[in-house]
């Protein structure tokens, strides 16, 4: 009896932070690799058990190759998202990327229903991989802040945002959940080695769009 609301909440889920990260660094089989990788999470959770959700990673790309930019706010859907606890963390796309938004490190769930490690925590875990700016679009071409768009784990870096709200300074940088300092470390900057050195684990955010 007791699993049944649990049940319902994670069919009713419709936002979370991935558990794990793919664990190849920046290098997430592209923006689509990205997705499946929510898709999966999503589905071992039991949140499509009352019909099939499209799930979407809030990831931006860079023009590049020809190809236009892609911005991580007009791909993850109309809102609102909730967590696995049926906490709305925001009720559509303006309100999430307003100062209103509800996301912080007790609502910011994994797909489980658990908080990730933040700033305070052993290991820190609160590097998101968003390459977006703060307003969710993507930045422009030139200075690499999506690891070649997701393809590479040695060159580029990677835009953060910290899913605790919360870093080294009371600034707004440190408290953007999608936009708070680029990827670095001694492999390149977007190595797994490197997302970690800063407080990551290459996680991302997880949205339900339809």
């Amino acid at each position: 009896m007791a699993a049944q609301p649990a049940n319902a909440q994670a069919a009713a889920m419709t936002f979370f932070v991935t558990s794990t990260g793919i664990g190849n660094g920046g290098n997430l089989g592209g923006i689509a690799g990205a997705d499946n990788h929510c898709q999966e999470l999503a589905q071992a959770a039991g949140a499509n058990a009352s019909g099939v959700k499209t799930w979407h990673a809030y990831l931006s790309t860079q023009q590049a190759d020809g190809k236009p930019a892609i911005n991580a706010r007009d791909r993850i859907g109309k809102g609102p998202w909730q967590n696995a606890k049926g906490v709305v963390i925001a009720k559509d796309v303006a309100d999430l990327h307003s100062a209103a938004n509800n996301l912080t490190k007790q609502t910011a769930l994994s797909e489980k229903g658990d908080v990730i490690n933040g700033f305070v925590d052993t290991p820190n875990r609160h590097d998101m991989l968003t390459g977006s700016q703060s307003d969710g679009t993507a930045f422009p071409p030139g200075e690499d802040r999506t690891c070649k768009n997701w393809t590479s784990s040695t060159q580029g870096s990677a835009m953060l945002g910290h899913a605790d709200r919360t870093g080294l300074r009371d600034d707004d940088a440190s408290k953007s959940w999608n936009s708070s300092h680029p990827s670095r470390g001694p492999d390149g900057d977007c190595s797994q080695a490197d997302l970690r050195s800063t407080g990551g684990d290459g996680l991302m955010y997880c949205f339900a769009v339809n």
